[in-house]
């Protein structure tokens, strides 16, 4: 698995996801201490809602020119966007507008990029679960230290070293990137709307893809979305320790994954999920820092032994020519509802009392792996790759082990 390709590639996403780890905490710490919940709230709805907006072009530019190319220049525009930041918070409190341009701006190139992530797996990779574990791991890495070291530069050195540092993990993981070889087919030509037209065909050919989508909705406005602008005030200066602990359950979470390969992953995936309720259900009832970093543990665990899961199907049961076009559309759908309850945040915690909230999110994260469950094609769906109709296609038996 760990050839140079796959190397370059693991690296770039490593370095790439420490900072991207290092951000919720700064965001919620240094924004929040000038702004409060609403700010942050706000900050964080405009990112997720401007990948969105971008994302499903992101997947058409990402199946012509490829992915790679894609990529190298979503982090271009991160490195300038955080560099920004950075100079702006040299003055103590920068303009608000400012930060939501320049979250707006962050947010487009997140969205140009993130369509390439699971196609550029297959290209790299020739065991797609093992690589995703192995990603995943890396994550749940960066999950472990990159809020914490936020947490610590927040306090020793204050926000400009926290998005220097930012911008800097996107300007290796662009060097990395650039070093890559793949061979990307050359596609056939066609205009953008036939582009989309296909993905859009290509996803809801899939309905255990678009029903776990349709959930998704909901469990981004209701418990991710919210999650870090209310949680990060309720458990205050752990904060970072708790999501710390969260990236540790993750690391667990990919290394059983590693090893772990039931004939029907994503079936599989929803029953490991209810761990999750474990997150929201400890900060809502307050409990001490080891029972909060405890619960955060089996949730990260879950989280991630779900994700590689999912990512796995999708890369496994989508043709190559059109992944990043159906990754698009399935990631932007994923997190189209995050972007709502991250916007809702603020107005919700002068109705609400967060506690109260987060004990509704546990609710509803106990209702989301029931429906994952009732949906008879995520239930049955299994390993083998699939053609769009649905039937089976005959693959070695080496390729499935």
């Amino acid at each position: 698995m760990w050839t140079r390709s796959f190397t370059l590639y693991f690296g770039a996403r490593t370095i790439s996801l420490l900072g991207d780890a290092m951000m919720p905490v700064a965001s919620a710490l240094a924004i929040g201490k000038v702004y409060g919940i609403a700010g942050v709230g706000y900050v964080l709805a405009i990112w997720t809602a401007s990948a969105v907006l971008v994302m499903v072009f992101g997947g058409v530019v990402a199946d012509r020119i490829g992915a790679r190319r894609l990529m190298i220049g979503a982090d271009v525009v991160r490195v300038v966007t955080q560099g920004v930041v950075a100079v702006a918070f040299l003055d103590g409190a920068p303009p608000y507008a400012l930060l939501l341009v320049m979250a707006f701006l962050s947010g487009t190139a997140a969205g140009m990029f993130e369509p390439g992530v699971n196609g550029m797996v297959s290209l790299v990779v020739k065991d797609p679960q093992r690589a995703n574990a192995t990603l995943k791991i890396a994550e749940a890495v960066t999950h472990l230290t990159g809020p914490a070291l936020a947490g610590v530069l927040i306090v020793v050195a204050g926000p400009v070293v926290v998005y220097t540092v930012d911008a800097a993990t996107f300007l290796v993981s662009g060097v990395c990137l650039l070093l890559v070889r793949v061979t990307v087919p050359r596609p056939q030509p066609s205009d953008v709307l036939s582009d989309l037209r296909r993905g859009w065909e290509e996803f809801k050919a899939r309905s255990w893809m678009w029903s776990v989508i349709l959930v998704w909705v909901f469990w981004g406005v209701l418990v991710v979305g919210p999650y870090v602008p209310l949680s990060s005030q309720v458990i205050g200066a752990d904060y970072g320790w708790v999501m710390a602990t969260l990236g540790l359950g993750t690391v667990l979470g990919g290394l059983v994954a590693i090893r772990l390969r039931p004939r029907r992953p994503l079936a599989a995936g929803a029953v490991a999920l209810s761990g999750y309720v474990a997150v929201p259900l400890t900060v809502s009832l307050g409990l001490p820092l080891p029972l909060l970093m405890a619960g955060h543990l089996l949730g990260g665990c879950a989280l991630a032994f779900w994700s590689v899961m999912w990512s796995t199907s999708v890369q496994t049961q989508v043709a190559p020519d059109v992944v990043n076009r159906v990754n698009a559309y399935q990631v932007a759908g994923s997190v189209a509802g995050m972007a709502v309850g991250q916007a809702l945040a603020g107005p919700v915690a002068t109705l609400v009392e967060p506690r109260a909230f987060m004990l509704g999110s546990a609710v509803v994260t106990a209702g989301v792996v029931a429906a994952l469950l009732l949906i008879k094609p995520v239930r049955r769906l299994g390993r083998e790759p699939l053609k769009p109709a649905g039937q089976p296609i005959p693959v070695p038996a080496s390729s499935l082990t």
